[in-house]
C-alpha cells in the first residue's frame, strides 16, 4: 500500500506513520506476515506462563491496586489495561528468552503483543483487530529502529522502554481503530510517556525486565487518551525537542528514509528472530561453539584456556567487568555473562531456563571453566550486522582447537520452525506447571485468534495446572 499520493510532496514523518497505521487492514497483509506475527504471539504467550510465577512478576501483581477484566494468563485475578499490558510485558521479557530483531537489535513482541490484547480484551474487540493491532506495532517497532541506529543506547536509554512506547501505541491505537489524527495524537503522547534507562547494566538491577512492560501500557494509555480527543504534538518524532532529539540527542542523522523505504510491502517483521538459549541473543553462537566443544570429549580439567574473538560493540555488556562476569552474582546477571554462559552450555550442552537459577551459577566446577575464557577484540566481527560466535581452545597436551559458528541460529540465516516454536512454547508451559492439555488449548488458542468475535484471555487465567 502507498503511504503518499505521489504528486504530493510527503507528510511529515508523525503523520506519514499515523496515516499509514490508520489505513492497514488485515485483508492487504501478505499470509507469511500474519503468520510471523502469530508465531511472536506463540513464543509471548509460553514465556508468560513460564515467568508468571517468578517473584518479580508475583511482586506487581500483588501491589497493582486496579481490577478489570483483562487477563494475565497464569494470574487469576483480571487487571485493568494498565496492569495487564504492563504484567504480561514483563513477563515476556522477564527471562530474556524473548524474541529479537536481528541486524538492529531491539525486542519487539514483549511491548507490542500486551498492549494490544490489553485493549481488545477490555473493550470486547475482535481477534482480527488484536491480531491486526499485532503486526502493525511489530512493524512499527522494527521501522522505527532504523532511524538512529545505536544512538538511543549510546545516550543511556534502553531501546525497548522508549521506542517500545512508540510501538505500543500503534499497536493499541491500531486495535481500537484511531482514525489518523487520533494516532498522530497518540504518538505524540506517548512519546512523553517513553522511558527507560541503561542503568540497570550497573548491578543488575530488576528495571530491564520492566521496560517492555511499562512501554506496553504507556503505549496503550496514549492510544486511549488521544481517542477522548487530547492532544500530542503532530512532530513527536522529527521535531527539533522531539523524541530522536531526546532519546538519540548523538545521532550526527536522523534516516527518516529507512523508516519509510518500502513500507507496506517490504515486511521487517519477516527480520524478527526467536531464541534457542533463555540468554543475550549476541551470545547465542558463543554457545554453539560451547556445545560443540563438549560433544568433542574434551574434558574441562584438560582446557588451559579460551580465547574468543568478538565484536567491540559486545565487550561493554557481556564481557566487562570480566571480574564480574567470571562470577555473576545472580542467575539472571548471568545471562548476560559471556564467559558464565559458555560455561554452563559445555557442561549442561543446554542453555535454558534452568541453568540460569540463582542455584546454577554457585557451580564451583562451572565457574572454575568460566574463569578460563577470555576475550579479544576482533576489528572485522560483523556485529550488529551478524551475529557470530567463535571459541580457541588451548589444551594442556599444548595443541589446540577452534571453534566457530557464522550466524545466530534462530534467525533470518537459520530461522526456527514452527515445530521448533511449539516445542519452545511447551517446554516453557512446562516450565510454568502447566499441564499438557492446558499448554495445548493455549497454543490452539494463538491460531485461531483472528476467528474470535470477542477477544477473551479469561480462560487461562486459572494458577495451577489443570
Amino acid at each position: 500500500m502507498s503511504i503518499m499520493n505521489k504528486n504530493l510532496l510527503p507528510s511529515p514523518p508523525t503523520e506519514r506513520l499515523a496515516d499509514w497505521l490508520t489505513n492497514l487492514s488485515l485483508d492487504q497483509i501478505p499470509a507469511q506476515v500474519r503468520h510471523g506475527a502469530v508465531r511472536d504471539i506463540q513464543d509471548a504467550l509460553g514465556l508468560i506462563v513460564a515467568s508468571v510465577n517468578e517473584s518479580y512478576c508475583q511482586q506487581i501483581a500483588s501491589v497493582w491496586d486496579a481490577t478489570g477484566p483483562c487477563s494475565v494468563p497464569g494470574i487469576g485475578q483480571g487487571f485493568d489495561i494498565a496492569g495487564a499490558a504492563l504484567i504480561n510485558g514483563l513477563a515476556i521479557h522477564g527471562e530474556d528468552f524473548d524474541d529479537t530483531l536481528e541486524g538492529s537489535p531491539i525486542r519487539v513482541g514483549a511491548m507490542t503483543i500486551p498492549a494490544a490484547f490489553a485493549v481488545a480484551e477490555r473493550y470486547g474487540l475482535s481477534g482480527e483487530r488484536a491480531l491486526l493491532g499485532v503486526v502493525a506495532g511489530l512493524e512499527t517497532i522494527c521501522r522505527l529502529n532504523l532511524v538512529a541506529p545505536g544512538a538511543i543506547h549510546k545516550a543511556g536509554f534502553h531501546p525497548v522502554g522508549v521506542i517500545g512506547a512508540l510501538g505500543a501505541c500503534a499497536a493499541a491505537g491500531v486495535t481500537l481503530g484511531l482514525n489518523a489524527k487520533q494516532m498522530t495524537n497518540a504518538l505524540g503522547i506517548a512519546g512523553s510517556f517513553s522511558s527507560g534507562l541503561l542503568e540497570y547494566l550497573t548491578a543488575g538491577a530488576w528495571t530491564k525486565r520492566i521496560h517492555p512492560g511499562w512501554a506496553a501500557q504507556s503505549g496503550a494509555k496514549a492510544a486511549l487518551i488521544a481517542s477522548g480527543g487530547f492532544s500530542g504534538p503532530n512532530t513527536v518524532l522529527e521535531g527539533p525537542k522531539g523524541f530522536f532529539k531526546g532519546f538519540a540527542h548523538g545521532a550526527k542523522h536522523l534516516d527518516f528514509d529507512a523508516m519509510f523505504a518500502g513500507l507496506g510491502e517490504d515486511w521487517l517483521i519477516n527480520n524478527i528472530a526467536f531464541k534457542p538459549y533463555a540468554c543475550g541473543t549476541m551470545i547465542h553462537p558463543y554457545i554453539d561453539c560451547a556445545i560443540r566443544l563438549a560433544e568433542s570429549g574434551i574434558q574441562d580439567d584438560q582446557i588451559l584456556r579460551i580465547e574468543c574473538d568478538t565484536g567491540e560493540g559486545l565487550v561493554d555488556r557481556l564481557w566487562e567487568p570480566l571480574h564480574s562476569k567470571h562470577q555473576p552474582g545472580s542467575g539472571y546477571a548471568a545471562k548476560f555473562s559471556m564467559p558464565y554462559c559458555m560455561a554452563v552450555a559445555y557442561c549442561d550442552r543446554a542453555a535454558g531456563l534452568a541453568q540460569f537459577s540463582d542455584e546454577r551459577v554457585s557451580d564451583e566446577r562451572l565457574l572454575r571453566l568460566a574463569r578460563k575464557i577470555h576475550y579479544r577484540i576482533d576489528p572485522e566481527n560483523e556485529y550488529p550486522k551478524n551475529y557470530s560466535g567463535h571459541m580457541l581452545v588451548s589444551l594442556a597436551d599444548g595443541s589446540s582447537q577452534v571453534f566457530r559458528q557464522s550466524h545466530f541460529r534462530g534467525g533470518v540465516k537459520e530461522p526456527l520452525t514452527d515445530l521448533d516454536i511449539e516445542k519452545k512454547f511447551l517446554q516453557n508451559c512446562s516450565h510454568g506447571q502447566w499441564s499438557r492439555a492446558r499448554a495445548d488449548a493455549l497454543f490452539e488458542f494463538t491460531h485461531n485468534i483472528h476467528k474470535q468475535t470477542s477477544f477473551d484471555l479469561s480462560a487461562f487465567r486459572q494458577p495451577t495446572s489443570s
